[in-house]
């Protein structure tokens, strides 16, 4: 269905993920603005509410205030440097998290011209999951899955084979 949507294979992952852990009947606050996986979201029959842009690292008010059965949170974490704050703010029973892994192959992504739009943790499997661990979540399932590209060169060829991307599904402890 979202063959020829990009990124394809994060979104088709994610959404089977998504549709193994949580039901259509359960409310959703996604951390971050509205975007094209939110939207795929609400189109699959989600309730879905976004968090409005505000500075997580500064305010967690949305999501300390939120009633939601469930937050999720795909590629957000890794933006935040103080990713712990947020998560314990949650009040949530159920979790959903995406990052991209760290690649050794690889610096940690940093836009050139947005501000906003770099990766101040880029995590090892193992750190986000102590990470949840530490902020009171139990992690019931998780999933990674490699992020090929159509170039030419050692970078794209290990990229066909190494994990560059880790879903989590967690539980409040």
């Amino acid at each position: 269905m979202y063959e020829n949507t990009f990124p394809n294979k994060r979104f088709r992952y994610t959404l089977q993920f998504l549709n193994k852990h949580i039901k259509k009947s359960e409310s959703i606050l996604d951390l971050g603005v509205k975007n094209p996986f939110s939207e795929i979201m609400i189109s699959e029959g989600y309730k879905v509410t976004n968090t409005t842009g505000e500075d997580l690292d500064e305010n967690q008010n949305a999501v300390a205030t939120s009633t939601a059965d469930v937050v999720t949170a795909f590629e957000i974490f890794e933006h935040l440097l103080s990713p712990y704050q947020v998560l314990k703010s949650i009040k949530a029973q159920k979790l959903v998290i995406s990052v991209p892994l760290r690649l050794w192959f690889a610096a940690a992504y940093r836009s050139k011209t947005d501000k906003r739009d770099r990766h101040y943790h880029e995590f090892e499997d193992w750190q986000l999951d102590w990470l949840l661990e530490k902020t009171g979540w139990v992690i019931k399932d998780r999933q990674k899955w490699t992020n090929p590209v159509n170039k030419i060169g050692i970078r794209p060829l290990l990229r066909r084979f190494t994990k560059r991307y880790y879903i989590v599904y967690a539980e409040s402890a």
